[in-house]
């Protein structure tokens, strides 16, 4: 069969157009169209989280820079204590002597506790730091009663200081944007009514950060405490604030750990290089995915303000 010679060179001159046209089109294009963090990135990323809901923010204004199913609904842990803090530093005077009551009785088998006892006197900003660097329960629910009878005004039981606390946590988080938030306790100890997403709890924890007293807190590594029974040192379980750990991060200043058997490795974390300050969170990794993937994270926050 022949193919006539017109044919065949009106079909190379329409290729021809075609190719220039597409060449055209991509040179039109920004240089840094393609690096948006969110879009290319993306599933390189994912496939290197193991956790099921992330997200990385600007903490100077608040835009994310990534985010993986960040509205999730979740459990947060002992992440919950960010909260806790917040609000007693706000709420209460750092150098009150607080006297541990019975509500540390309320302890369960295995939770986490800075050793506290009952009878035990101690300042309010030691009790922060027994909340949390080392992830108090104990010292979660007599932060919680201490302000709810200040705040109330009146003496209550250990479980009812609790529930009160907790309303106070509820309206703090609809007050900064976290509408998927609910807590029913101070310490985060597992329940289906207690919840968070890890876009709401970055919400949080930007808020807690503009805080100088609660910023201080969470970048120390130890703390030593003084009470009427004994001095005590506490060593802070973020593992990115360990100068030569396998975890530690350059840059790290927070902010809060936590673990159960329904919430998995959850980590709120932040970091400051050269005045550029992120925040990440993390819900529901694994016990060393919950820092390799704060480690990435805050690193691809870095490199993204950078840009």
């Amino acid at each position: 069969m022949r193919i006539r010679r017109g044919t065949v060179l009106f079909s190379l001159i329409m290729m021809s157009v075609v190719l220039v046209t597409i060449v055209n089109h991509w040179s039109s294009l920004k240089p840094h169209a393609a690096l948006a963090l969110n879009s290319i990135n993306k599933p390189s990323i994912d496939s290197r989280i193991d956790a099921s809901a992330v997200i990385v923010m600007n903490e100077q204004t608040g835009k994310i820079l990534y985010s993986k199913n960040d509205q999730e609904k979740l459990y947060p842990a002992s992440t919950t204590k960010i909260m806790t803090a917040w609000i007693a530093i706000e709420q209460g005077e750092l150098q009150d002597r607080v006297t541990v009551g019975d509500e540390v009785q309320l302890r369960t088998k295995d939770e986490s506790t800075a050793g506290l006892v009952e009878g035990q006197v101690l300042s309010l900003q030691d009790l922060l730091a027994a909340l949390m660097l080392p992830s108090g329960n104990d010292a979660a629910r007599t932060i919680a009663r201490y302000i709810a009878e200040k705040s109330s005004g009146e003496a209550m039981s250990a479980e009812v200081s609790i529930e009160y606390f907790a309303k106070l946590m509820n309206q703090k988080a609809k007050k900064v944007g976290a509408k998927m938030t609910h807590f029913v306790n101070p310490h985060g100890l597992h329940s289906s009514k207690h919840y968070t997403t890890a876009k709401d709890m970055a919400l949080i924890a930007m808020q807690a950060m503009k805080n100088d007293t609660f910023r201080q807190i969470v970048n120390k590594q130890e703390i030593t405490t003084k009470s009427s029974s004994a001095s005590v040192t506490y060593t802070n379980r973020n593992l990115l604030l360990q100068q030569d750990g396998p975890f530690s991060f350059n840059g790290a200043n927070g902010i809060k750990s936590g673990f159960t058997d329904e919430a998995g490795y959850c980590l709120v974390s932040s970091a400051s290089r050269n005045g550029k300050n992120v925040l990440a969170v993390v819900l529901h990794s694994t016990q060393d995915g919950v820092w390799t993937d704060s480690q990435k994270l805050l690193q691809q926050g870095i490199d993204a303000i950078n840009d």
